[in-house]
């Protein structure tokens, strides 16, 4: 009897293990280990010809967003096409991905470099290429790379150049491209997007034509004053109301520019709804920093705008205390590029810990939001510029962060219906009171921490909830039982909740915190099962910057305009004041992307 017990526990393991070996491998931060990796599982053909491979062959690896998978064709030895079937964030993990496969098929190596800001996709697509090819019986230390043209050049001289290729950078390029201006990008990461591709709720406009449509009574007035309000009136009247009075015009620009923003819901400090969201395909709510970049990029590529990747900008060229271009390193050497005019749009600075607890030392130990390439680099290169910089310690803290890993879970989700709950299973806040507010009140809840709580309605309309329980952000309960038990809360009190909850909706009205626009509501939250993640507070958005005018121009210390340099984004400081509102971020990178651009060309003419 023993005797069998030991062969059937042999049997296990030795099933176990084999079906280990079988699994595809996570890819790890370096190509060397993936290379590793891969060694100890393959079977080479060590003595195989490579010049008579050719076929299809197939291979796989874990990415960001799931498996990541690649059909390699070879036509002897050579690769001539890679197919791939991936879930990556559009403007990050698969724009990194398509250049990583340019090379891969012009060098005919995957001896590349990862794409830095989207350095686990491509990594992991390198590995699954390099599976497809061991598939084939290729060791891919053994194909034959091919010489291709090194086309850096240096210097290069351009009408203007633009200092990153997030939404403010883009906007810029687009606008002076579609003016008839030679205009240059100079991007510090292997992407575009920065901070923009992590936007996720909306752009906030006001006196739109979709707001007339679907009956809103906004106006440019209401607009200011949330502004102003939530900002905590340190703002700048000027430029807020520069933003709020191009924000209708800026969301047409967007749709003549193939970016349609075509659904309306709820940010925190809305008096009316005014945040402007995208959908896909199939009428579902998508995240609006991925979709604007991925077609911003496209059409700045489509105009011949110039971009030049993995070039980090460390000086603004200076003559006669006019700005005349920037110097930025790059793998290659240094790269100067000589322009008339100069748009720095490079970001803020809250993926930098240091800068931020230097500005704000109560946040250290948050966990941060931000794109890893938004480390502030504009902050010594313009005060090296003779830049001033106003609100450096106005930092904001998002309240819906996972804090395992800094991922946002959107706002605009608790705008189209989600609630937060504390550690009791109770409602404790109006969920679309500002940033800062909701934050702070998460801080007082037990454990500093709440619940964001969604249910099936709302994850059937939305491809942007699916897109976090696919990443494993959400948990599932089917029922009150069960979210009780994930909350570790008692269920009767979870159940009176979400029953009151519904109450509050079909009456609309919230006697607890005063929440309004349930009537707008996608749900009422009353479709089991339910979706819910454990959220703090996380470093998000730094409202301070380089001090500009009307014009984007960049402010000097002695409080004159610095001719020919201009700032837009994060990057500049006095939009948002003490606390930005969602949904304006976008709304500023586009107006005064666009604004910057426009002030740079009647400056050169």
């Amino acid at each position: 009897m023993k005797a069998k017990k030991l062969f059937a526990s042999l049997s296990l393991i030795l099933a176990l293990t084999s079906c280990a070996s079988q699994s595809p491998k996570t890819t790890d931060e370096t190509k060397e280990d993936v290379k590793t990796e891969e060694s100890a599982s393959k079977e080479s053909k060590e003595d195989s010809n490579i010049e008579e491979i050719s076929g299809t062959y197939e291979g796989s690896a874990k990415g960001y967003g799931g498996d990541i998978k690649v059909k390699v064709t070879l036509d002897k030895g050579e690769i001539t096409d890679i197919e791939t079937e991936e879930s990556e964030t559009k403007s990050v993990g698969s724009a990194g991905i398509e250049r990583v496969k340019e090379e891969i098929i012009a060098k005919n190596s995957t001896d590349v470099d990862r794409t830095t800001g989207a350095t686990i996709s491509s990594a992991a697509f390198i590995s699954a290429v390099n599976e497809a090819l061991l598939t084939a019986g290729i060791d891919s230390d053994k194909l034959v790379a091919k010489e291709i043209e090194d086309d850096f050049k240096t210097p290069i001289e351009t009408d203007v150049v633009v200092v990153g290729s997030g939404g403010a950078g883009l906007s810029a390029a687009i606008q002076l491209a579609q003016d008839g201006k030679n205009v240059t990008v100079v991007e510090k990461a292997g992407i575009t997007g920065g901070n923009s591709s992590l936007a996720s709720g909306g752009m906030n406009a006001s006196e739109t034509k979709l707001q007339e449509k679907e009956g809103i009574p906004d106006t440019n007035e209401l607009f200011f004053e949330d502004t102003m309000k939530g900002g905590h009136d340190i703002n700048n009247p000027d430029l807020v109301r520069k933003m709020v009075d191009s924000s209708s015009e800026a969301i047409d620009w967007l749709e003549d520019n193939g970016a349609p923003l075509t659904q309306l819901k709820f940010s925190g400090g809305q008096s009316e709804m005014r945040t402007h969201a995208p959908v896909n395909d199939e009428g579902k709510s998508i995240p609006v920093g991925s979709y604007l970049v991925d077609k911003l990029t496209t059409k700045a590529k489509e105009l011949g705008v110039d971009i030049i990747y993995d070039a980090r900008v460390k000086e603004i060229l200076m003559e006669d205390g006019k700005a005349k271009g920037v110097l930025a390193e790059t793998n290659k050497g240094n790269l100067t590029v000589n322009a008339k005019a100069v748009i720095v749009a490079s970001g803020g600075f809250g993926a930098n810990m240091d800068m931020v607890v230097e500005y704000k030392p109560e946040l250290e130990g948050y966990v941060s939001t931000n794109a890893k390439s938004i480390t502030g680099d504009a902050v010594n290169f313009l005060k090296e510029a003779g830049a001033n910089f106003i609100d450096m310690d106005q930092i904001q803290i998002h309240p819906t962060v996972v804090q395992k890993d800094g991922s946002l879970i959107s706002e605009g989700l608790r705008g189209e219906g989600a609630i937060l709950l504390n550690q009791k299973g109770e409602r404790f806040v109006d969920e679309l009171e500002t940033r800062d507010f909701v934050s702070k009140t998460i801080l007082d809840q037990e454990g500093k921490a709440a619940y964001l709580l969604v249910d099936q309605k709302m994850m059937d309309e939305s491809a942007t909830i699916q897109k976090y329980y696919d990443k494993g952000l959400l948990e599932k309960a089917e029922d009150y039982k069960a979210l009780a038990e994930i909350i570790g809360c008692d269920e009767e009190t979870v159940k009176n909740t979400l029953e009151k909850w519904k109450e509050i909706c079909a009456n609309n009205e919230d006697p607890d915190f005063g929440r309004k626009g349930m009537d707008k509501s996608k749900s009422d939250l009353s479709k089991a099962p339910y979706y819910l993640v454990k959220i703090a507070p996380g470093i998000h958005h730094t409202m301070g910057g380089v001090e500009v005018n009307t014009n984007s121009e960049v402010i000097s210390k002695e409080s004159a305009p610095i001719p020919g340099l201009y700032a837009a984004g994060e990057v500049t400081g006095g939009v948002h004041g003490a606390n930005r509102l969602g949904g304006n971020a976008v709304t500023d990178i586009v107006v005064f992307g666009r604004n910057a651009a426009k002030s740079a060309e009647e400056y050169i003419k």
